[in-house]
């Protein structure tokens, strides 16, 4: 699997463990969350909102990338990634 179009650059799989007492997938009942990377997370929670997703938080900024969480039409909390390339 590759990142993008460079070829060259390898993609990654990660699964991170959190403890079954963890409330960080909340509102959702489920005990896993999904992460995607987007491009432009600003224009794409927009073009969400127009259509009616529930956008549970707002964007956060770190040094490595904006995130921000929403709900999928099942009610699991989804994570979208802006990573800082």
């Amino acid at each position: 699997m590759v990142e993008g179009s460079d070829s060259t650059k390898k993609a990654q799989t990660q699964w991170t463990p959190f403890s079954e007492k963890t409330k960080y997938f909340e509102p959702s009942t489920r005990e896993f969350m999904i992460n995607y990377r987007v491009e432009n997370l600003e224009l794409l929670v927009e073009e969400l909102k127009k259509e009616g997703v529930t956008i549970v938080d707002t964007i956060e900024t770190y040094d490595y990338g904006k995130f921000v969480h929403i709900l999928d039409a099942e009610g699991n909390k989804v994570e979208l990634w802006e990573p800082k390339d």
